[in-house]
């Protein structure tokens, strides 16, 4: 059984825009087959430094989908390009 493909997404408590791209992560989630790991950035100096006028951040691997609102065409290519 393989794992699941994981995306992250960095955020921070009682930020309106990641509760929004949670939810809107959701459907896409059951259609792609991916987990969302969520990161809270508050607790984290560094990660504060690096996303914290950008969050909410979606990334995999790495690398940055999209900030601020879903960007659903760049979730689904990430998936064309790990199957």
């Amino acid at each position: 059984m393989s794992a699941r493909p994981r995306l992250t997404l960095y955020g921070r408590a009682g930020c309106h825009l990641c509760e929004r791209m949670r939810a809107a992560l959701a459907p896409l989630e059951a259609e792609l087959g991916f987990e969302v790991h969520e990161i809270d950035i508050g607790g984290d100096p560094a990660l504060g430094a690096r996303y914290g006028e950008l969050i909410p951040v979606l990334a995999a691997d790495g690398r940055e989908l999209c900030h601020f609102v879903l960007d659903a065409a760049a979730v689904r290519a990430q998936f064309v390009q790990i199957r």
